[in-house]
C-alpha cells in the first residue's frame, strides 16, 4: 500500500473534496483521483462517495481514515527522524494576516527557505478567517483573540493594542474617558465588531458605532491619522504613527485585555516538524525583535 495514496485519501477526507486536496497537496486533481482509485482497487472497497459537491466518505472510510491518518502521522515523523541535519523537505503552505503578514512575519518566512534549501513554501496573504482544512493550508499565523473551533493552536507571544486617535480628532472631538463614552465617537472597525476593555479585572464590552469600514488594519491606521475617529488597533500597526505624534493613545486606563499570536493546524496526532519548526522561529523573531511589535524588551 503506497504511502502516497493514504495521504491522498486524508486530504480528500479532511477538505471534503478532490479539488481541495489537490490543493492541499499541490498535486494536479488527475493524481489525486488516481491514487484514491488505487487505494480502493486495493482495499475492495469504496471509501468515498463521490458528488457535484465534493466527496463523502462511506462508513468504511469513515473507519479507515483514522488507521490511514495515524500511519501517515507515523511516517512523517519517522520520515522527519532520519533527515540529516534538521533538513525540512516538502511544501509548507501558510495563511498569513495581509495588516501586517508582509511586515512582521514574512521575513521569518525568508530565513526559513534559506536556511531549508529543500522546503517549498508558499505563503498567502488575506485578513479574511481561511478554512485550513478545506483550502489545504499546513497552518495559519492568527493574531488577537481565537474562537473557539476544533483546530489546534500553539501560542508564540502576546500582542497589545491600545485606542487612538489623531490630535486634530481630538481637538475637534475630544476623547472618550471611559467605555461609555465611545458611543459618542466616530469608530473606526473592520466590520460589526464589538471592542473589549479592561476595568480592572472586569472586562467591559462595547459596540462601537462608526461609518468608515475598511477588512485591514492598515488601513484603519491611515484613516486614524486622516482624524476620521478613534481606533482600536494593536500596537504593532500603530507603533510608528505613536512615534511620529501622528495619533495619540486614549483612555488608558481602560486598556484592551491581552491578546496573542498563534500559529493554528488543522487537527492531527502530530504536527508537522516544519510547522514546530516555523513556530520555534517565529518565538524566536519576537524574542530578538520587541519592538516591532510595540512591546518592550
Amino acid at each position: 500500500m503506497d504511502i502516497e495514496d493514504l495521504q491522498t485519501f486524508v486530504a480528500v477526507a479532511d477538505s471534503g473534496g478532490i479539488s481541495a486536496a489537490a490543493r492541499r497537496l499541490g498535486v494536479s486533481k488527475s493524481i489525486v483521483s488516481r491514487r484514491l482509485f488505487r487505494l480502493e482497487a486495493e482495499l475492495g472497497i469504496q471509501l468515498l462517495s463521490r458528488t457535484t459537491r465534493g466527496a463523502a466518505l462511506t462508513e468504511a472510510g469513515a473507519t479507515f481514515r483514522d488507521h490511514a491518518a495515524r500511519a501517515s502521522a507515523e511516517i512523517d515523523l519517522a520520515r522527519e527522524t532520519i533527515l540529516p541535519d534538521g533538513d525540512l523537505r516538502g511544501r509548507l503552505r501558510v495563511a498569513l494576516p495581509l495588516s501586517f503578514g508582509p511586515t512582521h512575519f514574512a521575513p521569518v518566512l525568508a530565513e526559513m527557505a534559506l536556511a531549508h534549501p529543500q522546503l517549498h513554501i508558499h505563503t498567502s496573504y488575506s485578513d479574511r478567517f481561511v478554512d485550513l482544512i478545506a483550502e489545504g493550508f499546513d497552518c495559519a499565523i492568527r493574531v488577537g483573540y481565537l474562537p473557539d473551533s476544533n483546530l489546534l493552536a500553539r501560542r508564540i507571544g502576546p500582542i497589545t493594542g491600545k485606542l487612538v486617535a489623531s490630535p486634530a480628532y481630538l481637538a475637534a472631538h475630544g476623547a472618550p474617558e471611559t467605555p461609555d463614552g465611545i458611543a459618542a465617537h466616530q469608530a473606526l472597525m473592520q466590520g460589526t465588531e464589538t471592542w473589549q476593555f479592561l476595568d480592572g479585572e472586569k472586562i467591559v464590552t462595547v459596540q462601537p458605532q462608526g461609518r468608515y469600514k475598511a477588512d485591514n488594519a492598515t488601513a484603519l491606521a491611515a484613516a486614524a491619522v486622516a482624524g476620521l475617529g478613534i481606533a482600536w488597533l494593536p500596537d504593532c500597526i500603530t507603533y510608528p504613527f505613536v512615534q511620529s505624534g501622528q495619533i495619540v493613545p486614549i483612555m488608558t486606563r481602560y486598556p484592551p485585555p491581552p491578546a496573542g499570536i498563534y500559529v493554528v493546524r488543522p487537527p492531527g496526532q502530530y504536527p508537522a516538524r516544519k510547522v514546530r519548526v516555523l513556530a520555534e522561529m517565529l518565538s524566536a523573531s519576537l524574542v530578538r525583535n520587541p519592538e516591532i511589535w510595540g512591546l518592550e524588551r
